[in-house]
C-alpha cells in the first residue's frame, strides 16, 4: 500500500508511514529548515545559561538579556 506526500503527492515508503510522517523526506527537510530558522538562543546575562526564546516572546525577552541596556 502506497500513500502520498500531502505537500507534493510523491510516494512515501511505508516504514516513513509506521512512523507517523505524513511528508516526504524532500518536503520534511525542507519543513524542518523553515522550522529550524525560526528559532532564537539567547544568553540570560554575560555569563549566564542560554535559553530559548519563543518568537511571541523575543522581543520582551530579547529587551531584557540586553547587558547595556536601559531597564524599565
Amino acid at each position: 500500500m502506497n500513500f502520498g506526500c500531502i505537500r507534493c503527492g510523491h510516494d512515501i515508503d511505508s516504514r516513513r508511514v509506521k512512523l507517523g510522517y505524513k511528508v516526504c523526506l524532500f518536503c520534511g527537510e525542507e519543513l524542518a529548515v523553515i522550522e529550524r530558522a525560526s528559532w532564537c538562543i539567547v544568553q540570560e546575562y554575560g555569563k549566564g545559561n542560554y535559553q530559548y526564546v519563543t518568537s511571541t516572546k523575543a522581543l520582551q525577552t530579547l529587551k531584557e538579556t540586553n547587558q547595556k541596556g536601559v531597564r524599565t
